[in-house]
């Protein structure tokens, strides 16, 4: 079953250190199997949450995403953000249809 992968910066500190973890992180994600569905800023946001970046994965199940966390090129991702940013990371799973 599909599972999304959904990436809230709630903080960034650094826009450099943002900027080599997107360049890291892209193709991390894509070679591990996921699909961008949507990126950026949120158009509208209700009830406290951030208006920071967001970034929608959709990858093949929840075990592939969970493993893209943690496979290498994601991980060297994660180096090059260190302490730039602060972010909260869902993976759920998708319904069936």
């Amino acid at each position: 079953m599909t599972a999304y992968w959904i990436n809230t910066f709630t903080a960034v500190h650094d826009d450099e250190k943002l900027a080599a973890y997107i360049a890291l992180a892209g193709p991390a994600m894509t070679g591990a199997g996921g699909r961008f569905l949507a990126r950026g800023t949120p158009a509208a946001v209700f009830e406290q949450a951030t208006v920071q970046r967001t970034t929608l994965i959709a990858f093949p199940d929840v075990d592939t995403a969970v493993a893209a966390y943690h496979c290498p090129a994601y991980q060297e991702a994660l180096r090059a953000l260190g302490d730039g940013a602060e972010r909260e990371i869902r993976i759920i799973e998708g319904l069936p249809t």
